[in-house]
């Protein structure tokens, strides 16, 4: 059987796609399993052993144009799939489901053009992103055990990579902190996350940040607040070497952002700061002995993805959230290490 996989979506949905893809290959053995996603996170279906292909679909680059999308999804049919399954709910997503020709095609109720889909299940807003997902291939009642952590594969190459910047051999205790977001609503305040850093350096850790390019500046001067003790890992590692990092870490404290879920995956323990957006939202950290902090605000949510900045200018949901709240839920979450 030959299924393909439509994700084109963030980074931390794509990270969430993960167990879905592990389950079809239960559910479909000997099964074929391509998967449609962005340039930017194809090394994230890398590491997954049940990806044959990940094919990339510049949806905001050279293959933006709805001409480009159509020759995309004729392109997409040559392959004969027989089972398209898309967990993005775009428009998009639905015409190159629609073009592959292929006979089942199932993505969610709420998705743009759901008419072209051959099946769609509920999309239950109660329940989390991974849970979510699996209901596209299982009724309610097969989902008691959704929590699945799934298997990834970090090459040799990698783990050297890893290993030489960060000189494990001079480790004793690691946190690492992820500062970033796309979105600024979600961003902890980075002098909050300075005193986070000290902390853990008195208390003996070694401190890391972690990023993309994008959160290059923002890394920087939280790395060049005196202590000298920060280690700026940002912008230094692919999405594979930064898992293999993560496993290397005690804890992570980040965002509502994509470092919690590849937190998840690389089996430590996260804790996810919530500003402006809420974990009944469905993106938490479900593993074992991660947890997360959220204040309870009549202004929030404000937006299910975050916003430019605070609707009414005074960002409550993240100054009100002292430094010495989210130490205290780290610090207690590190004991049960």
């Amino acid at each position: 059987m030959k299924i393909l996989l439509i994700q084109t979506a963030f980074l931390g949905d794509a990270v969430l796609t993960l167990p879905l893809i592990e389950k079809l290959s239960v559910k479909f053995p000997g099964s074929e399993i391509d998967v449609v996603s962005l340039p930017s996170t194809q090394s994230v279906f890398s590491l997954s052993p049940f990806v044959n292909k990940t094919i990339p679909f510049d949806k905001k680059g050279k293959e933006k144009s709805f001409t480009a999308t159509l020759a995309f999804g004729f392109h997409l049919r040559k392959n004969n799939y027989d089972f398209v399954v898309s967990p993005h709910r775009s428009a998009r997503s639905a015409i190159i489901s629609f073009l592959t020709g292929a006979p089942v095609r199932i993505s969610f109720d709420t998705a743009s053009l759901s008419f072209l889909y051959t099946e769609r299940a509920v999309y239950r807003k109660d329940f989390h992103e991974v849970k979510r997902n699996l209901s596209l291939i299982y009724s309610e009642d097969e989902l008691t055990r959704w929590k699945i952590i799934p298997k990834v594969i970090i090459s040799a190459a990698d783990k050297e990579k890893v290993a030489s910047i960060l000189n494990t051999d001079s480790l004793k205790k690691l946190a690492l902190i992820a500062p970033g977001s796309v979105w600024e609503t979600k961003k902890y305040p980075s002098e909050y996350y300075r005193e986070i850093a000290k902390h853990f350096i008195n208390k003996g850790f070694s401190v890391g940040l972690i990023g993309g390019k994008e959160d290059a500046e923002l890394c920087g001067e939280i790395s060049d607040s005196g202590t000298g003790k920060i280690l700026n890992f940002c912008d230094k590692f692919t999405i594979p070497q930064s898992v293999e990092l993560l496993k290397k870490a005690d804890i992570l404290i980040t965002n509502d952002s994509a470092p919690t879920h590849l937190g998840v995956i690389a089996g430590i323990k996260v804790l996810t700061i919530y500003t402006s957006t809420v974990p009944e939202f469905g993106f938490y950290p479900y593993n074992e002995g991660s947890s997360y902090i959220s204040l309870d605000m009549d202004c929030k949510p404000c937006g299910i993805h975050g916003k430019t900045k605070c609707p009414l200018g005074h960002f409550n949901c993240g100054n009100n959230l002292m430094p010495e709240t989210v130490i205290a839920k780290a610090e207690e979450m590190i004991r049960k290490i």
